[in-house]
């Protein structure tokens, strides 16, 4: 049900059984969620989280995929596209692009590398489809990445309390 896509230098999958301490200890890292609500997830979090983004395949038709190196098959993190359902104003109508890396792989392009791709999954699966994301003020990495795959900026929210920026991509930005 979930496609595998590959690039370069990674492969983006489906999450397994077998990934839950690798999801777990990226979600458990102050330093990786701290632009991401700021609190490290527990690994009964993690493990909901798997989930929700396998369920998301099946109810929406795309989602989040498990990104790995292709040489190693080491984890990287957790890119997709996602509707969150968020409780903001204005509301996200448009699904969302997401990504979170464990701290290891930040720094080597592997976000833009790994978004680039899903985004381009969603071009040829579902081409009408616009993309939004929405990334904390103070997540300078993560406001390059976004850039560099085509979102432009739309408006600021705040979510849960924390100032936040939301972007948006029309199909083959």
């Amino acid at each position: 049900m979930v496609p595998v896509v590959t690039t370069e230098r990674l492969i983006l999958r489906d999450h397994r059984v077998g990934d839950l301490d690798d999801v777990a200890a990226t979600w458990g890292d102050p330093e990786v969620v701290r632009h991401v609500g700021g609190v490290p997830s527990t690994r009964e979090d993690s493990w909901a989280r798997m989930l929700r983004y396998r369920g998301h395949w099946e109810l929406r038709g795309f989602g989040f995929w498990l990104v790995c190196e292709r040489a190693t098959g080491r984890y990287v993190g957790d890119v997709g596209i996602a509707t969150f359902e968020r409780t903001v104003e204005p509301p996200i109508v448009e699904p969302e692009a997401g990504w979170v890396l464990a701290r290891r792989a930040h720094g080597r392009g592997y976000a833009t590398e790994a978004v680039q791709a899903a985004l381009a999954w969603m071009d040829a699966h579902h081409p009408s489809v616009r993309i939004a994301c929405m990334i904390d003020v103070g997540n300078t990495a993560s406001l390059r990445v976004a850039e560099k795959c085509g979102f432009e900026f739309a408006r600021d929210v705040v979510y849960k309390g924390a100032q936040g920026r939301v972007f948006m991509r029309t199909r083959g930005a």
